[in-house]
Formats: structure tokens, C-alpha cells, sequence
């Protein structure tokens, strides 16, 4: 993915200066100050709040050290009691913790290097992240730190006991580092299965345990250039790429297949950035027409897999009947339904304000069949 072509404008040094502005979910800035080591976090974070930019001149570290210090007065909201409206407030503290954090911008030259003192060389994570750049640009120091942190991700890999092999996520894909959906289709029981299909791929990680378990033929799909290139990577890696054939769609391939697994967003909600899209689901649409298009791509005799959390159902997002009723007017019965508890670390945190819903949350796959 190239860096996009939309230019931001400042003074500075008594000219006017202009560079691209590359940002995964802020804004182009409508004005930019100068900032640098003398700024103090008080007067940064009040500029930052009315929506004034602030491009750093100075060290790297003091300019993450007054990210992390705006970013610490953004206030968390009181819980009410009422686990829907927490959950809102979370998201609303989320959102306005992400608009002002992204308000602290750096520059970097067209070979993505920081021009400030101290700075690390961060080029290899951000042309990994944005391709190229035909010139100067500015971006929010805070996806500069997420792009490195999901370099590192790159790097290392997450570790899938169900493949015995490690995982690399792109940057701006979503890393299977809740691994219970993928245990539970490592474990479902597995007919005769010639063809399957894995809707919204990803990092490819289920595509590649279905090739795991025998499935000869897998089309792993995904709409997102990211997802599609990182699905290909790592079934290449694992040696899967024979058997596994990774296409851009928007939900569903040609054809009809023996066996569908999806793993859905599991949350309704307006996604705020890329990434988010792994997480959250506006009006359960994705979710919906894949339950409702189902029947119409499985060969006879075909099963449909749906993994999917029930944090939505707990947090009172989606009432329990939805799924039911959803399956019953896409004709569709359940033939069984695996569970399986989650065990990251939110789920044992109980100082997250949602803790009542993840300490109890589980993850289903449903098996499903034409009616």
C-alpha cells in the first residue's frame, strides 16, 4: 500500500511548508504548531484537545515521553453499572485517547528516516507499513510506535500450537494472538473434506490448519491488500501455499466447497481504524450475510463453521436470540457447537472496567447445515 497523496501545510522558520500526510485514522491536521523539548505536556495537551496539530523539532525520546504524558490526562469515564453503556464509554475514551494522541506528528524523508536527535532507524517497520513515498511527509508519532511494534509482531511471529509454528502478522492485519478460535477448529470432528473455504483469511491462519488436517484444496479469501499479502506469506512459510490458494473477495469465492469456516468480527460496531474491521462489525452486517449467503456456497452434504465470541451477547450489544433466529431464516440447524473459555490476559484483568463480561466470555464454533 503507497502512502496516499493528501498534503498537509505549516509555517515554519517564517516559510510555508507542505508534506504528505500519511495516517491510518486521523485526519488530515486544519492546523499545525511547532513543538519541541521545552513543550510542556499541560499546554500540548490543550492544543491537542481544541484540534491543534503538533509537529516535533527536537529528541525522539522526549517527544515519546510528551505522547505518553497528553495521553495520561485524557480521563477515563466512571462506570455506571450497566455493561452496554460501559462499554460505550470505553469506546468513546478509546476514540478521544486516539484523536489527541495522533494530534504529535514527526516528519520523515522520502527513505522514511526520523530527522531528530536520538531517533531509531524505524525505516524497515514503515515501508513495510506504507510501500513508499515520492517525498517528505508527516505522520502521527503514534503510528510511527505502532508500526514498529507490528514490524516486531513481523518479525518474531506469534507462536499457534495448533500448526507448531509461528505466525507473522503484517502491519494492519490482526494477529491471532487469541488463539481458542483456532484450537477449536484444529479440534472440530472433520469429515471428507476435497475443498474449503476460509472467509476473511487474514494472517491465513486457519486456511493453514484446515491444509494441516489434509482439506487438499483451501481458497482463503480477504478484500484487504494487507490481509491478502500476508495470508500468502505466511502459507508460503508454512509450506502451505500448494494446497491453499489466497483470492481477493469481498466475502465469497467461485464455486461451492465440502467445508466454510469464518471467524467474523465479534463485536457491533463502527470500526475506527483498519485494524479495528478484525474486531468490530457494523450492525452485525458481516456476520449477518455470511450466515445468510451460506447454504447458497456449500456442496451438498457441505458444513458451514462459524467461530465466534459471545462478548457481544454478555456486553448486551446483540441479544441472545440473534444467532437462533439468524440460522433459522437462513435455514440453516446447528449439527454441534464446540466451546472453549479464552485465556488472555483481559479476560483475567480485573481492573478492566468490562471484566464481568470477559471473565465469563466464551467462544462457540457452531456447525452448521441446510435445514
Amino acid at each position: 500500500m503507497n502512502a496516499e497523496s493528501a498534503q498537509v501545510a505549516w509555517e515554519e522558520g517564517g516559510a510555508q511548508r507542505r508534506a504528505l500526510w500519511i495516517s491510518e485514522s486521523s485526519a488530515v491536521p486544519a492546523r499545525v504548531v511547532l513543538a519541541d523539548d521545552t513543550t510542556r505536556a499541560n499546554e500540548a495537551f490543550r492544543l491537542a484537545a481544541e484540534g491543534t496539530s503538533l509537529l516535533y523539532r527536537g529528541d525522539y525520546h522526549n517527544a515519546r515521553q510528551l505522547l505518553s504524558a497528553i495521553t495520561r490526562r485524557v480521563k477515563d469515564a466512571k462506570q455506571v453499572g450497566d455493561l452496554a453503556r460501559d462499554f460505550q464509554l470505553y469506546r468513546q475514551r478509546q476514540g478521544r485517547e486516539a484523536q489527541i494522541a495522533g494530534k504529535l506528528l514527526v516528519e520523515v524523508d522520502s527513505n522514511f528516516v526520523v530527522p531528530m536527535r536520538r531517533a531509531p532507524d524505524v525505516s524497515k517497520a514503515l515501508r513495510e507499513a506504507w510501500s513508499s513515498l515520492p517525498g517528505p511527509a508527516l505522520l502521527p508519532l503514534r503510528e510511527v510506535l505502532g508500526a514498529v511494534g507490528a514490524h516486531e509482531w513481523r518479525e518474531n511471529g506469534v507462536e499457534v500450537p495448533a500448526l507448531g509454528a509461528r505466525v507473522h502478522p503484517h502491519f494492519g492485519v490482526f494477529a491471532p494472538i487469541r488463539g481458542e478460535y483456532v484450537e477449536l477448529v484444529a479440534q472440530a470432528p472433520l469429515g471428507k473434506v476435497e475443498r474449503a473455504f476460509d472467509i476473511g483469511t487474514g494472517t491465513g491462519v486457519l486456511a493453514a490448519v484446515l491444509a494441516k488436517r489434509g482439506v487438499p484444496h483451501v481458497l482463503a479469501t480477504d478484500s484487504d491488500p494487507r490481509s491478502l499479502e500476508c495470508a500468502q506469506d505466511n502459507l508460503t512459510r508454512l509450506g502451505f501455499a500448494e494446497h491453499v490458494r489466497v483470492v481477493n473477495a469481498d466475502v465469497w469465492p467461485p464455486g461451492t466447497a465440502d467445508l466454510i469456516v469464518c471467524n467474523p468480527p465479534w463485536l457491533p460496531g463502527r470500526p475506527t481504524s483498519r485494524i479495528e474491521r478484525a474486531i468490530y462489525d457494523l450492525d452485525s452486517g458481516f456476520l449477518k450475510r455470511f450466515v445468510l449467503e451460506l447454504k447458497d456456497h456449500l456442496a451438498p452434504g457441505g458444513e458451514g463453521w462459524l467461530v465466534i465470541s459471545d462478548l457481544a451477547e454478555r456486553l448486551g450489544l446483540r441479544p441472545a436470540s440473534m444467532l437462533p433466529q439468524l440460522f433459522e431464516s437462513a435455514g440453516l440447524v446447528i449439527r454441534d457447537t464446540l466451546r472453549t473459555t479464552p485465556k488472555h490476559k483481559r479476560a483475567q484483568d480485573r481492573e478492566d472496567v468490562l471484566h464481568a463480561a470477559r471473565s465469563q466470555e466464551q467462544t462457540a464454533l457452531y456447525r452448521l447445515a441446510p435445514r
